[in-house]
């Protein structure tokens, strides 16, 4: 049995009380000034201050009275960094074929993104660019920015499909993201995005494709095994809010865990719709209503919210204080994609929650650790530093969570331990 001891480490974790964090609960974070964690196979047997530890379990702790394991294994001296869970980065697009450099100058012009979309680009031009590459080279660009995104603290992640629309490159974008999960130490949640855009094809009658995606798609995803949830766009000039319903509800039937992109551009009804299925998340909410983000929060919605596409298309961010005053469960993604986010920083999202959303250091931290984990059903492993979860966990430049969004710019992560072996180094 391996077993390694992190000591001498200024530990700051969210507290896991067995739901998301809402409402005060977002801010509560367990301080460990003196901490230390034993570290066996993979999973944390002990967590706390290091004199705590020793003179409260006793004989029970695998540290002796000299600060020492009592059984062979190796110590790390952690030198006083602040160490902090890894992040869990729940929405993100790193799937693609391409990017689209053009569109940002389009945007920077001021032409609108759905204006784009219904003029064959945005994600269309990614449907185009993941038709004609390769699995191979679909494999070796996705993985590319997964190791980005662990170099910046990321050591879980949800990754979409939705640049198929068709079944098959919707199911070759997921055997991708198996394979970029099975070949990096990362853990990887896939989600089916079939209904992220209507095709072309289909313009004219999209709800033949909600049939399509009903009839065909959702069957063969759930028999090639890899996705756990369905997620679907609702938006003017993308899928309703009827539309979303079927192909949710479609979706539950066949076993599958839901979110939904809600509200990004128009109010109309995604996280309304989110507290009736009560979907694991719903994302974005840029323009979501009082009404709507209160039904969240009487659901037990977590509010996935996406700061750099916000900053990406200069529009306002989401009103993450008023979910947290509503007791809305906050998570915060990069929505790493090629168009309106690129992006795989979860340092940056962290600091523009915290100067451009209202979010105190710790809400933000609980909100890309803790409450993103509950986003994609994996708290019980991740998402905070508690016995039985698995070690993953970021030691930082500087002595608090707050360094990052005080040092702007760059990424203060030291390295990153993925089940208690280090992963990256900077």
């Amino acid at each position: 049995m391996a077993i390694n001891l992190f000591k001498n480490a200024n530990i700051y974790t969210p507290v896991d009380n067995g739901s998301p964090a809402s409402g005060k609960s977002q801010s509560n974070i367990n301080h460990f000034q003196n901490g230390a964690i034993v570290v066996e196979n993979g999973i944390i047997t002990e967590i706390g201050d290091i004199d705590d530890l020793i003179h409260n379990r006793g004989k029970n702790s695998k540290i002796d009275s000299h600060g020492k394991l009592k059984d062979a294994g190796k110590t790390i001296d952690c030198q006083g960094h602040c160490l902090i869970p890894g992040f869990v980065d729940p929405h993100t697009h790193i799937c693609f074929a391409k990017l689209r450099e053009s569109e940002f100058e389009m945007r920077l012009q001021g032409v609108p993104y759905l204006e784009i979309l219904n003029s064959g680009g945005g994600i269309l031009s990614s449907v185009e660019a993941v038709a004609k590459a390769s699995e191979e080279e679909l494999y070796v660009n996705t993985i590319k920015h997964a190791l980005s995104a662990m170099k910046f603290g990321t050591t879980t992640l949800e990754i979409k499909s939705g640049y198929g629309l068709d079944t098959q490159n919707e199911l070759k974008m997921l055997r991708t993201i198996d394979l970029v999960h099975k070949t990096t130490p990362l853990d990887i949640v896939a989600t089916f995005l079939g209904a992220h855009a209507i095709p072309t094809a289909y313009k004219q009658n999209p709800d033949l494709f909600i049939k399509l995606l009903i009839d065909e798609m959702l069957p063969a995803v759930k028999a090639q095994g890899v996705a756990t949830y369905c997620d679907v766009f609702c938006e003017k000039g993308v899928f309703s809010i009827e539309q979303g319903r079927k192909v949710l509800e479609a979706a539950i039937e066949l076993g599958f865990k839901i979110k939904i992109h809600a509200d990004e551009v128009n109010d109309l009804g995604g996280a309304a719709l989110a507290a009736e299925l009560c979907a694991s998340s719903a994302d974005h909410l840029l323009a979501a209503s009082d009404e709507n983000i209160e039904k969240m929060s009487t659901a037990g919605v977590v509010a996935t919210l996406l700061p750099v596409t916000a900053y990406s298309l200069r529009k306002p961010y989401a009103r993450a204080r008023f979910m947290i005053e509503k007791n809305v469960p906050v998570a915060l993604a990069t929505d790493c994609n090629p168009g309106t986010s690129y992006c795989e920083s979860m340092p940056f999202v962290i600091g523009l929650a915290v100067l451009n959303m209202n979010m105190t250091p710790a809400q933000a931290l609980t909100a890309a650790t803790l409450n993103a984990a509950y986003a994609i059903g994996m708290a019980d492993r991740v998402g905070s530093l508690d016995v039985g979860k698995q070690a993953d966990f970021l030691l930082m430049e500087g002595e608090t969570p707050a360094m990052l969004a005080y040092h702007a710019g760059i990424s203060p992560i030291a390295s990153v331990f993925k089940r208690g072996e280090q992963v990256f180094i900077k």
